[in-house]
């Protein structure tokens, strides 16, 4: 494992040592095992960035790179070089901090190192290339367009108006199903003040949003 970074200055320079290799190349390095494809294998390849750049986080809910809070995203990018998919945040689970300034959400997105990968189907997983890492913030209005967001999510998901929430509620930032699959509930509160079991949620950036920092 790379040692943690101390500065954004070293953060940035690990990234270009990797920018331009390929996955099986940086596994190797990191003496891990790159599998066949990601379908069953998902997450392992955020968490070999995590591995070959340092991160010290893990499941803790703090930014990956505790010491310089900086969060680290993988993005994986199509043929066309667009985001291909929406990119998870963090969990969505009540009890929401009364504050978006105080939130997980916030904390995790306040400063991010955007490390592109190819993701085209046609390019097996081992040979796809590492893109140029960006070191990101976001705007100001990106940052209130983020929060006006997350407030209308979780004011809905503190209410229990499960049936009425879907991924289209939200400019920027959509609140989505975060589970292997749909058998996988927990415990809560509906709207009527019943329990009721749903699927875990969790926050992620639309693809929409995360074209404009690679462009």
């Amino acid at each position: 494992m790379t040692k943690a970074p101390q500065s954004e200055a070293e953060l940035l320079e690990s990234a270009s040592s990797i920018a331009g290799l390929t996955v099986a190349t940086v596994a190797k390095l990191c003496q891990q095992h790159v599998p066949e494809n990601l379908r069953t294998h998902k997450g392992w390849l955020g968490q070999l960035m995590e591995y070959a750049l340092g991160a010290t986080a893990k499941s803790k809910a703090l930014p990956d790179f505790e010491a310089i809070h900086v969060e680290l995203k993988t993005l994986p990018l199509n043929a066309q070089h667009q985001p291909k998919e929406s990119t998870f945040v963090c969990t969505a689970t009540p009890p929401f901090a009364k504050h978006w300034q105080d939130s997980l959400a916030w904390k995790k997105l306040q400063r991010v190192l955007w490390v592109p990968v190819e993701a085209d189907p046609t390019i097996p997983l081992a040979a796809r290339r590492i893109g140029q890492a960006i070191l990101w913030s976001p705007s100001a209005e990106q940052a209130t367009i983020l929060e006006q967001d997350w407030i209308e999510l979780t004011e809905m998901l503190s209410l229990g108006r499960y049936a009425q929430l879907t991924a289209k509620h939200g400019t920027y930032l959509q609140c989505r199903p975060k589970a292997a699959n749909s058998t996988i509930t927990r415990q809560d509160i509906d709207e009527q003040g019943n329990h009721t079991h749903i699927v875990p949620r969790g926050f992620y950036l639309r693809t929409s949003f995360t074209q404009q920092i690679i462009i």
